[in-house]
């Protein structure tokens, strides 16, 4: 920690502050009825930092963030950095236990939360509200002096984003302000973010991906940003028609969603130039649909995972000809192989696990040494995925490697099987999972969400015209909804567990 910025810091509230200065009139947030410039922005984030150090917190303090969408969500994150703490983003849907979990392993001691969410906290918490109260941190910023105390440098820690946890417990990524840093000018770079870009942020700042690929760089460019509650289609479609907003990254789970409404046939979304997606991977039929909708909409696939910050590669609009189901090659911080279980590389076309190496990587696990060890090896981190690289650098994720089937000792990529039923028109979404089979170790399974009549023997029989026998499902199941994390992965762990003997 240094008295005040070195003549070299490069903190993630740093980034605001060069904006400030470069356009301070220039509206840097809008949020429900409420705007703010770039000048009254970093103005309230110097206040928040202040009433945040008022609470007795000392740099490295955990502060634990448990909210909805809002400007005061984001004023608290920055007032976090600002003040030297570590901002601890937690899902604003979790409760019970799995809330308790991440406020007890991060060691959080205050948590900024709305007031609708407070009473599901753990009651020996010490919560500040964030707004919509009088004693709120929103309304103690009028009467609170600026920051004028230590400021970070750029290797201190600034947030533990919180794994999915799709396979086991969430772990903490222990992320710097370098790390980050590093990882917006990657986002920048990749995702051609300008200052005449007009971004709308639906999706829930406390995940990493509209954080950290979006919103902050886009402040770092020093675009006009909305903030949205949530991807409501209809406020998403007005904003666009309003011209209030040209850009717009979501989950496929989000886009299918837009896609099927019944007014996206309907609306002019012309003026929609930049479509992001990723968090999961985009069925390929969709995403021809999309395109087929909105010819002039240039998409970006945006891949990569918390513990990088969160983006690793991209393919841009201008590379999916040939290659749609690719997620792109690395950006500019990131390198990336694809190795055996040895960690010796594979040849290109081959399946493999992919590691990467780049200052946009977190420290490891905040208080997990053993899988922080685990994920770091050879001086490579392990990232859990399956992919193949082609011989121009392209990157396409087969698999998560726990997730893929072995069926009959042959091993089968969950993917191909769930492309293969998309191209069904009454398949609005699937999973496709192993349940444990006496004879073939692993019987291929569906998990289907239907958006019309179908049936399971008319599904299996289009699965069969289109992949070798062995890839086909042995069941398929259906279901009104998938489950998802926060992000919009399929949870394939849950509905193994669910469906365990159905086969």
């Amino acid at each position: 920690m240094t008295g005040s910025p070195s003549a070299r810091s490069n903190t993630v509230d740093g980034m605001l502050r060069r904006s400030a200065r470069r356009t301070p009139d220039r509206t840097a947030v809008h949020y429900a009825d409420r705007s703010w410039t770039y000048a009254e922005l970093d103005e309230a984030v110097s206040r928040a930092a202040r009433v945040l150090r008022d609470t007795g917190r000392a740099p490295g303090d955990r502060v634990a963030a448990y909210g909805h969408n809002s400007d005061a969500y984001l004023i608290g994150f920055l007032g976090c950095s600002r003040a030297g703490l570590v901002h601890v983003p937690v899902n604003h849907n979790l409760t019970g236990d799995d809330l308790a979990y991440i406020l007890r392993q991060s060691g959080s001691s205050l948590v900024l939360t709305d007031p609708d969410l407070a009473d599901r906290l753990p009651d020996d918490t010490t919560a500040l509200a964030l707004r919509d109260s009088d004693d709120s941190l929103l309304a103690r910023l009028d009467a609170a002096a600026a920051y004028d105390g230590d400021e970070p440098d750029a290797g201190d820690l600034v947030q533990l984003l919180y794994t999915s946890g799709t396979t086991a417990l969430p772990k903490g990524a222990m992320m710097t302000h370098r790390a980050l840093v590093h990882e917006y000018v990657s986002a920048i770079h990749a995702l051609d973010l300008t200052e005449a870009d007009r971004p709308v942020h639906s999706l829930p700042l406390y995940h990493s991906a509209q954080m950290h690929v979006f919103l902050l760089p886009y402040l770092a460019v020093g675009a006009q940003n909305t903030i949205l509650d949530g991807p409501d289609p209809r406020q998403i479609f007005d904003l666009v028609e309003a011209g209030g907003a040209d850009s717009l990254f979501a989950p496929p789970t989000v886009w299918i969603g837009l896609s099927q409404h019944p007014e996206f046939a309907t609306r002019d979304l012309s003026a929609l130039r930049k479509a992001y997606y990723g968090a999961s991977i985009m069925p390929v039929p969709v995403l021809e649909r999309l395109r087929g909708r909105l010819p002039g909409l240039g998409f970006y696939n945006c891949f990569g995972q918390s513990e990088i910050g969160p983006l690793a590669t991209v393919l841009g609009p201008d590379e999916h000809e040939g290659r749609m189901d690719s997620c792109g090659r690395p950006v500019l911080f990131v390198e990336a192989r694809v190795v055996d279980d040895s960690g010796k590389d594979v040849p290109d076309g081959t399946p493999g696990e992919v590691v990467y190496r780049s200052p946009q990587l977190c420290e490891g696990y905040w208080d997990k040494p053993e899988e922080s060890a685990a994920a770091f090896r050879d001086g490579w981190f392990r990232s859990g995925d399956l992919a193949v690289r082609d011989a121009e650098g392209y990157f396409t994720v087969v698999d998560r490697v726990k997730d893929v089937i072995n069926s009959g000792g042959v091993l089968v990529a969950s993917r191909q099987v769930e492309d293969a039923l998309y191209t069904h028109e009454r398949v609005a979404e699937a999973a496709v999972i192993g349940l444990p089979h006496e004879r073939w170790i692993e019987a291929i399974t569906a998990v289907v969400v239907a958006n019309g009549e179908v049936d399971e023997a008319e599904l299996i029989a289009h699965a069969r015209e289109r992949l070798a026998a062995f890839k086909a499902p042995k069941r398929v199941l259906f279901v009104p909804e998938l489950p998802r994390n926060a992000s919009g992965k399929i949870l394939k762990r849950e509905l193994r567990d669910r469906f365990a003997g159905e086969v």
